[in-house]
């Protein structure tokens, strides 16, 4: 028995459709991720932004500093030093041996935009294996460096979704080889503890989940609505428990018929992406329905493919009949395979833990991390109204002006626009502030920036009511939003009702800005 009839089971035949999904889609969220970050990260992390990252590089350097000092006067190596990496103060991130520029980061985007556009287009995918896995690898090491230094801008589950995605499709090979069996495998494994650990985190969360009234409110709270969002949300009310039903059925069953044989398999990847595609058109969650779409993808057969659409060429795409895969790759793709089983069993454990955890890293690399979201739905939806004024902010006739967000509901008028996939990441986290995270340290930072007027953070929004000029003041009040019902949008024409509540921070000028 030679080298090829051991390893017979090693190549995927069914699978050459589900490869070319998975390498141009994930590549794909790729180019939006890295435009996302050229656009956003230097107003919000850059030298001059809101939570500049060569502050949070030399607070690390001062951590680490410290740790090596307790060692030496303990006379002995206690591994604090150790533990201050291993507990995470910085992942991984070329900024920390290269320092940060804004410069720096505006070429590892390029770069990564430009190796995910090659990938979009099929370019590496005609060469041998290696190829399409060393631009994988250079995606995700490129991003993981920007999300280890992102801090609360890139604290989101799809960030690290992203990683893990971009580390194990660059073990898909090219069209020279067919796809490897082990790592389809592993993305079906991915799909499962994305959809089972989200199942389960509402199971155990709130009430809402189990009594099936959790989407009679979700629609209208969820951090960014989208054009349809208020139309479901007025959708009847056994809609909205059927929702519920099917939700439940989707993350809790449908992903243990993953790793059914076909067609089974086909059928339970049709059933999450069509319900990904309803979260896609009622909401704006970035890139987090897109990249499960691409991923559940992965358990796609070509002949079920060819079944149902006969008139699809796969030809092009399908790998030669005499292809095998090379020693040298099987052994790469096995060790990889082992590696990622080994790190699979923290978040195995964590599936069935009573405290389990939601979007939880395991380790450093994002190589196999824990997912959920939403383990309780907002009953209602406080908003942030920033506003300003030019006038004296203690006289009651101040005028006061609204500033706009790009995606944040604020203009009641205004349908919401769909972002997705493309992140908001200033809007995403206004949405945390009024719950109990009014004061922190980006906010304020932001406030300070509204009253310097300048210009890299007014890019970030959609309205600034002094086109550039310095305000007076600033202030940030509450109020409480509710989508119009059909006979207060056919008096009003709104698409909003709001409801005033509160000054959540009263008016503050330049010097009064405290953002230490």
């Amino acid at each position: 028995m030679d080298w090829g009839d051991w390893f017979s089971w090693f190549d995927a035949r069914d699978a050459d459709l589900a490869r070319e999904v998975l390498q141009r889609g994930i590549a794909a969220l790729f180019l939006v991720a890295f435009l996302s970050t050229l656009n956003q990260f230097r107003p919000l992390l850059g030298e001059r932004g809101l939570l500049p990252v060569p502050e949070l590089l030399e607070a690390v350097r001062g951590a680490e500093q410290r740790a090596r000092d307790r060692e030496e006067r303990a006379g002995r190596p206690v591994g604090l030093l150790r533990r201050t990496r291993r507990l995470g103060y910085l992942g991984p991130t070329i900024f920390r041996r290269w320092g940060y520029r804004d410069a720096r980061l505006v070429a590892v985007c390029a770069v990564g935009m430009g190796l995910a556009a090659s990938v979009v287009v099929g370019l590496p995918q005609l060469g041998p294996p290696w190829v399409p896995m060393l631009a994988f690898l250079a995606l995700w090491a490129l991003y993981l460096s920007i999300v280890s230094v992102g801090q609360t801008f890139y604290g989101f589950g799809w960030e690290m979704l992203l990683c893990e995605a971009g580390f194990l499709v660059a073990f898909l090979g090219s069209r020279e080889v067919p796809p490897p069996l082990p790592t389809i495998v592993l993305v079906w494994w991915l799909v499962f503890r994305l959809e089972f650990g989200a199942g389960m985190i509402k199971i155990r969360g709130g009430r809402e989940w189990r009594d099936l009234t959790a989407l009679m409110y979700h629609h209208e709270t969820q951090p960014m609505p989208g054009p349809l969002s208020r139309r479901a949300h007025l959708l009847p009310a056994w809609f909205h428990r059927l929702e519920v039903l099917g939700n439940h059925a989707a993350q809790l069953v449908v992903p243990f018929l993953l790793f059914a044989p076909q067609p089974i398999r086909t059928i339970a990847a049709a059933i999450i992406i069509a319900t990904q595609l309803w979260l896609v058109i009622t909401g704006n969650f970035a890139w987090l329905n897109w990249i499960t779409i691409v991923l559940a993808f992965g358990a796609v057969g070509d002949e079920a493919v060819q079944w149902l659409l006969p008139w699809l060429p796969l030809d092009a795409i399908q790998t030669p009949a005499d292809a095998t895969s090379p020693p040298w790759w099987i052994a790469i793709v096995l060790a990889v395979a082992v590696l990622i089983v080994w790190l699979s069993r923290h978040p195995l454990m964590n599936l069935f833990s009573k405290r389990q955890l939601m979007n939880a890293s395991f380790d450093r690399f994002m190589l196999v991390n824990a997912y959920g979201a939403f383990g309780t739905v907002t009953k209602e939806r406080v908003e942030i109204i920033v506003e300003g004024t030019v006038d004296d902010p203690r006289d009651r006739d101040a005028r006061w002006r609204e500033y706009g967000f790009k995606g944040k509901p604020g203009d009641p008028a205004r349908v919401p626009r769909q972002f997705a996939p493309y992140h908001l990441r200033l809007d995403w986290l206004m949405w945390f502030l009024p719950l109990g995270r009014l004061h922190e340290v980006w906010f304020l930072r932001f406030l300070e920036k509204l009253l310097e007027a300048d210009a890299a953070t007014l890019r970030l929004l959609a309205h600034d009511p002094f086109d550039g000029e310095r305000p007076r003041a600033v202030r940030a009040r509450t109020e409480l939003f509710t989508f119009a019902t059909r006979e207060e949008h056919r008096r009003t024409g709104h698409v909003w009702m709001r409801h005033p509540l509160g000054t959540a921070i009263p008016p503050i000028t330049l010097g009064e800005v405290d953002t230490r």
